[in-house]
């Protein structure tokens, strides 16, 4: 069996480790984004497929029997393009999403629906903003007066990004004692994040709670119409042991 992983997240590494331990071919196939990735088991593939059309090709070629859509939650196109792609070559198409973020007692959190309307929201709440929505996000931030930012990534971002800035490069996971002294070293005063889920950034939330820091925090969007969801590892390699039902 052939699985294709669109992957770039902890749950995709963690899979694609799952399935080649259990003797599954495993191709995963990263974005391209992050300048030098951590290895991963099976084959690997890294860039675009060319929209929709390109996939479907592409799972032709190979002979993939089942695609599974690891990618960050916040990846939209490609997710919309591997369900269509999905739907015309008739490969069985799985999601693995993390559950989102759910607010706890203490929390003081402003939810909104785009990095544009973080941008507006994030004016009026703080003047030292920590932003870790990702560097290629950031144009939306880019005109924000009066505001300056804290800007973590893995990679340097590169313009257009606000003109008040500082950058920090740094890979998660984080800790709850890292978290809570990059929010006293630099002064933040309104946390910026993406509903991202998942433990390895969720420490920024609770230090921020405890500093009494606001959150604006973007919503995520909706995984397509059809498509099954699995929100562990363990469920997604159930799924393929089972043979890769549809939905």
């Amino acid at each position: 069996m052939h699985v294709l992983i669109l992957g770039g997240t902890t749950e995709g590494r963690r899979l694609a480790e799952t399935l080649d331990a259990a003797g599954v071919r495993v191709t995963s196939s990263l974005a391209g984004r992050v300048a030098c990735p951590a290895p991963l088991p099976g084959e690997v593939r890294v860039g675009g497929f060319g929209g929709a059309e390109g996939l479907a090709r592409w799972t032709r070629e190979h002979q993939v029997d089942a695609v599974i859509d690891a990618t960050h939650p916040f990846a939209g196109t490609i997710s919309f393009n591997a369900a269509r792609a999905a739907a015309t070559s008739h490969v069985p198409l799985l999601a693995l999403r993390r559950p989102g973020w759910t607010p706890a007692e203490g929390d003081d959190w402003h939810p909104v629906a785009s990095l544009a309307e973080a941008a507006d929201t994030v004016r009026g709440l703080g003047r030292r903003a920590f932003l870790t929505t990702g560097r290629m996000g950031l144009a939306a931030f880019a005109e924000v007066p009066g505001v300056w930012f804290l800007v973590r990534s893995v990679d340097p971002p590169e313009p257009p990004h606000p003109a008040r800035m500082e950058v920090l490069l740094d890979r998660g996971p984080f800790t709850l004692d890292g978290e809570r002294e990059v929010l006293r070293r630099h002064g933040i005063d309104v946390l910026v994040t993406k509903d991202s889920g998942g433990a390895a950034t969720a420490p920024k939330l609770v230090a921020a709670r405890e500093a009494g820091v606001p959150v604006v925090i973007v919503r995520r969007p909706p995984v397509p119409d059809g498509v099954p969801v699995a929100a562990t590892v363990e469920e997604a390699a159930s799924w393929v042991a089972e043979g890769a039902p549809a939905g």
